[in-house]
């Protein structure tokens, strides 16, 4: 019987003949953590008395600060001492703020197809974008990972979504994957892997795939994948690891628990209206809605091309003068180069504000916290109530493009007239 992409990598890493369903124990390439779940996973390690030179998987370990960055707290400051001391006591590779948002640097400095990689932070599935099996785990679980370079898994079900066709003027990845999970519903994919196929998927470039996978969990799967191909291979070289390329597709006869097929050119510009990342609607339905605040960045939409995208909207134009536009680049790389392209001192013309590399306002830590009542329009991944600080604030999410558009005109506004 063939296989899908999560039962190969989990037959590999495991040593044995895994398909959906099975219990495996699996070694672990990477393992990821960030400011807000590290110190639980470090406390959980000092508390079981491991000595350092006991600890198997430091050296594949990665410790970033980004979710509060600078750190506005005493409190969340001392959280950062201590990862930055434990990374150092244990070997471990640490990323200190402004470095960039977890996902992305993993993505630019060791994500490779085939990898296993665990991390402390449900938007790990990011790393799929290029082949891999990624998933994030409780802080505990981590610490286990860490020690023991091991972790148990069940491998999942898979759910083959197959996008075909050419998306329309103004329609990107994030209104295709909004699509998905306003069909799937917040909890249609509970522990499913997702893997995408299709013409449009095969065309998407890599930003536009860690889009899609970072995404996936909001219908609660566990990974999204793609396979690996000739866009994949282009990038890695680009990082400079075309070495760690390697093919990586499922079996003609893979079995899947469930197959959806959309048209996309049949997609619309998409939001995801309050409080639930599945509320999912035309942005025409809530064109017209004023907005407070404006935000573009993310692990979801902070690339370069999503910034570029922005500087498109705003060249000449400049943001209404009742709404807050804050931009912040996902990488350190990526705020250099967009400030080499202009399109940062476009947004800072046009009357946005940049941030440093980091995830920003979508936290709801610091820098950008809505007020009682704001309307929000954001390129993040979700929008629960209170998400971004504030439970008597509203979120929606859409495309860079929508959130740009709508910067402009103070309100919700379809982005297709401006591009």
């Amino acid at each position: 019987m063939g296989k899908t992409i999560a039962e190969k990598i989990f037959s590999e890493k495991s040593g044995k003949d895994a398909y959906a369903g099975d219990i495996v124990v699996a070694n672990i390439d990477h393992i990821a953590l960030q400011d807000g779940t590290a110190p639980l996973s470090i406390r959980q390690i000092k508390s079981l008395g491991f000595p350092k030179d006991k600890i198997k998987a430091a050296k594949n370990t990665h410790f970033f600060i980004d979710h509060a960055t600078p750190s506005p707290r005493r409190e969340l400051s001392n959280d950062q001492k201590l990862i930055r001391e434990f990374a150092k006591e244990i070997g471990a590779d640490f990323n200190k703020p402004g470095d960039g948002i977890i996902h992305q640097i993993m993505v630019e400095k060791v994500v490779n197809p085939g990898d296993l990689i665990v991390g402390a932070d449900s938007h790990t599935c990011t790393y799929g974008a290029l082949g891999a099996f990624s998933t994030g785990m409780g802080s505990t679980d981590i610490a286990v990972a860490i020690v023991l370079g091991k972790n148990w898994f069940r491998v999942p079900e898979t759910f083959r979504i197959d996008l075909n066709g050419k998306l329309s003027k103004g329609v990107f990845a994030k209104d295709v994957i909004l699509t998905i999970i306003g069909k799937l519903g917040v909890d249609g994919a509970t522990y499913k892997a997702l893997e995408f196929h299709g013409d449009c998927a095969d065309g998407m470039c890599i930003d536009e795939r860690l889009t899609m996978a970072n995404m996936v969990i909001e219908c609660g799967a566990k990974a999204g994948l793609f396979k690996s191909d000739e866009m994949t291979k282009r990038y890695l070289a680009e990082r400079g690891r075309a070495e760690k390329f390697r093919e990586i597709k499922p079996d003609e006869d893979a079995e899947y628990e469930k197959e959806l097929y959309f048209d996309v050119g049949d997609i619309s510009p998409k939001v995801a209206a309050p409080h639930n990342v599945d509320n999912v609607v035309d942005v025409e339905d809530v064109e017209g809605v004023e907005v407070d605040q404006v935000f573009i960045g993310t692990c979801t939409n902070g690339r370069l091309s999503d910034i570029e995208i922005a500087a498109r909207i705003l060249k000449g134009r400049k943001v209404a003068e009742n709404v807050r536009l804050i931009v912040g680049p996902a990488s350190r790389e990526i705020f250099i180069k967009a400030e080499e392209m202009g399109y940062l001192r476009t947004i800072v013309e046009a009357g946005g504000i940049v941030l440093p590399p980091g995830c920003g306002p979508c936290v709801g830590i610091h820098m950008g916290i809505p007020a009682d009542g704001e309307v929000c329009i954001s390129t993040q991944n979700r929008n629960f109530k209170g998400r971004m600080g504030n439970p008597n604030a509203e979120i929606y999410l859409a495309s860079p493009a929508t959130a740009a558009a709508s910067a402009v005109e103070g309100k919700i506004t379809d982005p297709r007239k401006y591009l």
